[in-house]
């Protein structure tokens, strides 16, 4: 089936809407969500209009040596503090509300933010982590983000914004000092500390992603919303859809990497397209 593709908020764009709703009324959805969900937060895109080219530490890079490390958590912690300030916006919202009615089966996010926990979303797979944990890769002892912040601060009282801090949707920030920066180390074993989130050339957790296709086999419909797809799980998750003949529903702006497998997709603003949708989906709300 060829997408219907529109652009928000136009007459072709209210079509695509009016086409959606009727593939999604009367199934249970799920939801997988990207970045572009997060932007009405204040959280920068990966890929979006605009967006600067980012070169971000990969995994090795962060076990081989202290000052990877020390560079990642400097800037990692003045990006915490404005994820920390971010407030879920009218997409978590709603996604969070069309749960609560019983059209959502679950949310299955790539964003590391916690956003979607915070606006009340309960069936959540995290696929990525959430920046709101640490882990030690030593002995596994898990901590509040909230609690290692205040361990940094302490210990790193110089460290400041340095100026305008660019922040990018993973929490990281960039930095330009960090030599002199106190990497904070576990209070149970001293080891290696790590906020729990998937770092680039790492694998997903199998059991995050046998969660997830779980998800997508419980349910009828799938809506991808604020991603491009070009991450492999997000791929290999609207394949099981497919492959489980799902309709699925594309929201996005501009082209995803799943448009020529879509039932339908709006080329448009994720809020926008939901609001949209929860009026027709749910017209007594």
């Amino acid at each position: 089936m060829v997408p219907l593709v529109s652009s928000m908020p136009d007459a072709s764009a209210a079509l695509a809407v009016e086409e959606a709703a009727e593939v999604l009324a009367g199934r249970r959805i799920v939801v997988l969500t990207g970045a572009g969900v997060s932007t009405d937060s204040g959280i920068p895109d990966y890929r979006g209009e605009g967006a600067p080219a980012r070169n971000p530490m990969t995994f090795d890079q962060f076990l081989s040596s202290p000052s990877y490390r020390k560079r990642y958590w400097a800037g990692s912690h003045l990006g915490w503090r404005m994820f920390d300030a971010a407030q879920p916006n009218v997409t978590h919202r709603i996604l969070a509300g069309l749960e609560e009615a019983g059209l959502v089966t679950g949310v299955i996010t790539q964003n590391v933010d916690g956003l979607h926990a915070r606006a009340g979303t309960r069936h959540l797979v995290d696929l990525h982590g959430s920046m709101d944990r640490v882990t030690c890769l030593t002995c596994g002892q898990t901590f509040a983000r909230a609690s290692i912040a205040e361990r940094i601060s302490a210990e790193n009282p110089w460290l400041t914004d340095q100026g305008l801090v660019r922040m990018a949707p993973d929490g990281d920030a960039d930095v330009s000092e960090y030599e002199a920066f106190v990497v904070p180390s576990c209070t149970v074993c001293g080891g290696v500390l790590k906020p729990d989130v998937v770092f680039f050339g790492e694998f997903i957790p199998t059991e995050k992603f046998a969660e997830a296709s779980s998800m997508v086999a419980g349910s009828d419909a799938m809506v991808i919303a604020g991603s491009s797809l070009v991450v492999n799980s997000g791929i290999r998750l609207l394949e099981q859809a497919r492959r489980r003949k799902l309709p699925v529903v594309i929201i996005n702006r501009g082209v995803t990497k799943g448009d020529s497998r879509a039932a339908v997709k709006i080329d448009g603003g994720v809020a926008e397209a939901l609001t949209a949708l929860q009026a027709r989906l749910l017209p007594d709300a």
